[in-house]
């Protein structure tokens, strides 16, 4: 069972001032390569996993922009970690 939720919203400086979002775009599709259960929301995607291996997948969104060109990036990150276990299921049931 997964122990951590980790909530991001990515934010590459583009080289030429471009919009960002194809940009961001790239970046969820690492998260979708990564195998972890995710939730894209308007201004942030949840990710389900274990802690080390969701900020893996930080990491690689970062040098994914870098990749790119970005010459920085802001990484806002949010975590709720929980051993015995962490669920966006069970977290929100009750709104749903």
């Amino acid at each position: 069972m997964a122990n951590a939720l980790v909530s991001i919203q990515i934010i590459p400086k583009t080289k030429n001032g471009e919009d960002s979002i194809p940009y961001v775009d790239k970046a969820i599709e690492v998260i979708e390569k990564s195998g972890v259960k995710y939730q894209v929301n308007p201004l942030e995607t949840t990710m389900e996993g274990e802690l080390t291996e969701l900020f893996t997948i930080i990491e690689q969104m970062n040098e994914k922009m870098a990749s790119l060109g970005c010459p920085s990036i802001i990484s806002q990150v949010k975590v709720y970690y929980k051993p015995e276990g962490a669920s966006m299921d069970v977290l929100t049931e009750k709104y749903r």
